[in-house]
């Protein structure tokens, strides 16, 4: 017989004899390594243990240990979720289930039955029966595609005929077979490409989460189908785990938290996706904002404002019309078709190429608050995360191609710097050119070498999106981690080549001749509303000192104490700190209860004593009773504490002796 020899990871070459596959190649390795092998990855495609290997392979087994490996577990739980579902309501139709983060889902068309929690546990005792007889998951090449289709017909299995009738011209289509490990007779299959775990006893730790509606491929002309959410770990400490962290994010769902803060709505009359900021969420932006300026200014940025609408003509220069019109909105003005802004760098573009421009000049660094609409499907829309109108905070920086390192890494500072006083980590992606992509080859090479020394430089550890960047540029996407562990995506750097080609965009170099600039997207928060959603879940509400809408309640103990109690508020607020003297007929304990459940950071008790002495009697949101202090000093403390952006700084002394 033949033999053939793939490559392992570390350079290694191993012979195999011709047909053989990464459960062979598992086998001769070690008897460890095959018990623990569930999949691998074939010339950095992920595939199932039993695809046949060819000659000069480059193939890395993959363990529970490996990244990649969850998704294969999802994916396989997602085909036994579904099999489960057709075992227990007969006439079930299936449609796709996919794997997504921290979790899968499946599409199912159920005849006369609504799927609810009480099913939860039925479903979930019958996919434990599937994984207990390890039922062999095995890829079937489909020979006649045209028959398998009227055969999908003709059972009624009309959403596996729509899928495979829009694949039938794919090289070759599959499906998965659930075998009977004793008998080798086939239990259930579908439609799918893989790859999939050896066998259904692999999954061991998995719970169902919710089921709701969804659209056959989302149009709503289609028939609702019924979508199960579901989760799956390798053991039953991560599941909890996530079911934990799943119960504290419901705590801190910020559209929960809005209502008892007062933060934000989204009215009828207004428009979904359309956010109304109430006064108490309205604070913490203006104080997101004053920082932004601030720090803008400081790092050498120059602000600029655009119009909300432009005419068509400029989004068919910029390309958008072609490829986004979908999502902008468009009216019409004296016989023009004007467009919503979706995007503010158009403008900034024009304002580059307002006049000629040197090589001295650059980097040219432009931002802007700049508030966008885009339309989104209204079954998308959540809160402030995903929303139509919202307020980038946006910058576009024009350089040269020798710039981009430094400009990056500042960049990069910039975005530290900031989550730092949120006390929030981050993890960074590197997306770098796909297959279809526009500019000179050379130039992606040097603009990818320039991010990767700019990350490098900084000292950040990264992960490669190998070919996930833009068709015009690369880029690096930074994921914040709030509280609770979870991560958001937010700000970004995006490298354009595209723009400047096609405004053609120009700068006169030292020899005198025009060269083209190099066009950086970058935001730090992303938008205003996701962060500001971000930052409620971040907090639960309680919002340090800084950015609290108010920073500090006065306590009057009684109706004398009034007087005085206004005075310090008035001081406070004449510093610029947000006070409020509470005059509701209420005892003081009622006061108290009252402000901590507002979660404003200090409280300020008035009674005889602080009277007597000028001084105020000094509560923390966070560490109760701090004591008595003089009112000029506790004003000294706090403005020091909103201004360190974080830090607490106001504390009582303790009297010695």
């Amino acid at each position: 017989m033949s033999m053939i020899t793939v490559k392992l990871p570390d350079g290694t070459e191993k012979s195999l004899q011709d047909g053989a596959t990464t459960e062979d190649l598992a086998q001769s390795i070690g008897a460890g390594l095959a018990r623990a092998a569930m999949a691998s990855v074939v010339n950095g495609v992920v595939k199932d243990l039993r695809t046949p290997l060819s000659n000069g392979d480059t193939v890395r087994i993959l363990t529970k240990k490996d990244a990649e490996s969850i998704d294969v577990l999802r994916h396989s739980a997602a085909h036994i979720l579904a099999q489960a579902v057709q075992s227990l309501w007969p006439g079930t139709k299936v449609a796709t289930g996919p794997s997504i983060e921290n979790g899968f889902y499946y599409d199912l068309d159920i005849p006369e039955h609504k799927l609810s929690p009480d099913d939860f546990p039925k479903i979930e005792a019958e996919m434990q029966r599937i994984a207990k007889e390890a039922q062999r998951f095995e890829r079937f090449v489909i020979p006649d595609v045209e028959a398998r289709i009227a055969e999908f017909k003709s059972t009624g299995e009309r959403y596996k005929a729509e899928i495979l009738e829009k694949y039938k011209d794919a090289p070759e289509s599959t499906l998965y077979i659930n075998k009977d490990a004793k008998t080798g007779e086939d239990l259930w299959f579908d439609l799918c490409e893989g790859p999939h775990l050896p066998d259904s006893s692999w999954l061991k730790a998995f719970k169902i989460l919710s089921v709701a509606g969804a659209y056959w491929r989302g149009d709503a002309n289609n028939p609702m189908l019924q979508r199960v959410y579901a989760t799956a770990f390798w053991d039953q400490k991560e599941v909890d785990a996530y079911l934990h962290q799943m119960e504290e994010a419901d705590k801190r769902d910020h559209r929960k938290l809005s209502k008892e803060y007062d933060l934000f709505s989204i009215e009828e009359e207004v428009g979904s996706g359309l956010i109304l900021w109430h006064p108490n969420l309205a604070t913490v932006r203006e104080e997101l904002e004053n920082y932004w300026r601030k720090e803008h200014r400081k790092r050498g940025y120059d602000l600029v404002y655009t119009p909300h609408i432009a005419k068509r003509d400029l989004w068919d220069i910029s390309g958008h019309t072609g490829f986004y019109m979908e999502n902008m909105y468009t009216m019409e003005i004296d016989d023009q078709e004007y467009i919503v802004k979706p995007m503010n760098c158009p403008m900034h573009v024009l304002i580059y190429k307002g006049r000629i421009r040197s090589y001295r000049e650059l980097p040219l660094r432009l931002s802007e608050l700049g508030t966008v609409y885009r339309y989104e499907k209204s079954g998308t829309m959540h809160g402030l995360s995903r929303v139509r109108g919202f307020t980038q905070d946006d910058a576009h920086l024009f350089c040269r191609i020798d710039q981009i390192r430094s400009e990056v890494v500042e960049v990069i500072r910039f975005v530290d710097d900031t989550l730092k006083m949120f006390d929030m980590s981050f993890e960074v992606e590197l997306s770098t050119r796909p297959e279809k992509c526009i500019g000179d080859i050379a130039i992606w090479d040097q603009a990818e070498q320039a991010l990767k020394e700019a990350l490098e430089e900084y000292g950040l550890k990264y992960e490669v999106n190998a070919g996930d960047g833009a068709f015009y540029g690369p880029k690096i996407d930074f994921k914040l981690k709030d509280a609770i562990g979870r991560t958001w995506q937010c700000s970004t750097v995006q490298l354009d080549f595209n723009l400047p080609e096609r405004f053609d965009l120009k700068y006169t170099d030292k020899d005198g001749q025009g060269k083209r600039p190099i066009m950086i997207h970058r935001a730090i928060f992303g938008s205003l509303e996701r962060f500001a959603g971000t930052l409620i879940e971040h907090y639960t509400g309680a919002f340090p000192a800084w950015l609290a809408p108010q920073q500090v309640a006065i306590l009057p103990i009684a109706d004398r104490h009034v007087e005085y109690a206004q005075q310090v508020e008035a001081s406070l607020r004449a510093e610029m700190v947000r006070a409020k003297t509470d005059l509701a007929n209420e005892g003081i304990g009622h006061k108290i209860r009252q402000a901590q459940l507002a979660k404003i950071p200090y409280m300020l008790i008035i009674g005889d004593k602080e009277l007597e002495a000028n001084q105020v009697a000094v509560r923390s949101r966070s560490e109760g009773d701090l004591g008595a202090v003089a009112a000029s000093e506790f004003m000294a403390q706090i403005k020091a504490e909103i201004e360190s952006k974080g830090k607490q700084m106001v504390h009582v002394p303790q009297k010695v002796g």
